[in-house]
């Protein structure tokens, strides 16, 4: 059984490449088919993968401005000749679906979310992108052309598996697809329990701007309490210049000084509507309550009043009024961590293992009987 992994793009290390190292982890002889391949931003994660880019690899610029190739990324993605697999297994957001296979190949699809600038956050995204005038003009039209490709992609896969019920809801409106839920796997085993000692609350990620930072520094800039906000991203400059001394920005942390950081602050903020949202997963694995705007996989992954609590609109009060009337005291840190370890690497690698042979088998059995009523329809 010959297996190929497909993945967007590897210019990052976010919840998709860390999903898609757990594939190489399962699957270590299989080959990477990636648009871009940014070696130095993902070799801690994948060091020793095969790694195999598109043409798009060769193009002057393609790894520090990847985005700017937009129009060619489906021409590049069907470029891919995967012929030689029984399986591919692609890992996508966007463009990894629409790879092309032979008929007697399954294709397994862990899909983040239906494309996000293309669906779900159009406007949003066109409203808020920094570009000149002209290609902002030109980009609705290039979406629609888009949106067209990715719902024909979206028929070439055999089987989808959706990273939350929140992206199954997506994947059935937006591809008409049925998808099973397959949790993404976290790695609780880096964090330890801890108690809240450090007297502050904690947010983090990539800064950019749908993840909400702004509420978050808006509130923390009123109520005055210590705030620590881990990460780095194209919204840091403008996030400093708008804190106030008592919000601490901790860019480019290690990995044992972000498990510090959860361990010991009061709660961890989510303001942002993810998909499934894996930082809050993190903060509970180590022991520690979150206080999340109630939206997406937030909905999913936290218990109101045993792992966090929630706030409903998505502004500076009513996450103040959140903060004002929470009581860490209600909350036990044993209690939130052994909810948490349900989201394990383990867990994720057997369900995936087992998907996986399940589906084979069941998609080598109907090749089979495609093949006999072909063999009688030849007498």
């Amino acid at each position: 059984m010959k297996i190929a992994l497909v993945h967007d793009h590897l210019t990052q290390v976010g919840g998709a490449e860390r999903v898609l190292k757990i594939f190489h982890e399962l699957f270590p002889a299989a080959p990477i088919y990636t648009l871009i391949h940014d070696r130095k931003k993902v070799e801690n994660i994948l060091p020793d993968a095969d790694v195999r880019p598109s043409f798009l690899q060769r193009l002057p610029l393609s790894r520090k401005m990847y985005q700017w190739f937009l129009p060619l990324m489906p021409t590049a993605t069907e470029s891919y000749d995967l012929s030689a697999y029984d399986i591919v297994l692609s890992s996508a957001s966007a463009f990894a679906k629409g790879v092309i296979t032979k008929s007697t190949t399954l294709h397994i699809c862990y899909c983040h979310t239906p494309t996000r600038y293309l669906w779900t956050d159009t406007h949003d995204y066109l409203r808020e992108l920094r570009a000149p005038g002209p290609i902002k003009a030109y980009l609705p039209y290039l979406f629609t052309g888009l949106r067209i490709w990715d719902a024909h992609a979206a028929m070439r896969v055999d089987r989808f598996l959706a990273n939350s019920r929140t992206v199954q809801e997506r994947i059935t409106k937006h591809y008409r697809r049925e998808s099973t839920v397959m949790f993404p796997p976290v790695e609780v085993d880096q964090f330890s329990l801890g108690e809240g000692s450090g007297r502050y609350y904690l947010a983090g990620g990539r800064l950019v701007s749908y993840k909400r930072f702004d509420i978050i520094i808006d509130a923390f800039n009123r109520l005055g309490m210590p705030l620590k906000i881990f990460g780095v991203g194209p919204e840091s400059e403008k996030l400093r210049k708008r804190a106030k001394p008592n919000i601490e920005f901790c860019a480019g942390v290690s990995d044992e000084q972000r498990a510090a950081l959860y361990r010991d602050c009061i709660a961890y903020i989510h303001p942002q509507e993810e998909d499934f949202g894996i930082t809050p997963i993190e903060a509970m694995a180590s022991g520690r309550p979150v206080i999340a705007y109630a939206a997406g996989g937030a909905l999913e992954t936290i218990l109101d009043d045993v792992t966090g609590t929630f706030f409903y609109d998505q502004d500076y009060a009513a996450l103040i009024d959140a903060i004002l009337h929470f009581d860490a005291m209600r909350y036990d840190a044993a209690t939130i961590r052994s909810y948490a370890v349900k989201y394990s690497v383990d867990r994720f690698k057997k369900e995936l293992s087992d998907f996986i042979n399940r589906e084979w088998n069941t998609w080598q059995e109907l090749q089979e009987i495609k093949r006999l009523r072909e063999s009688k329809m030849m007498f």
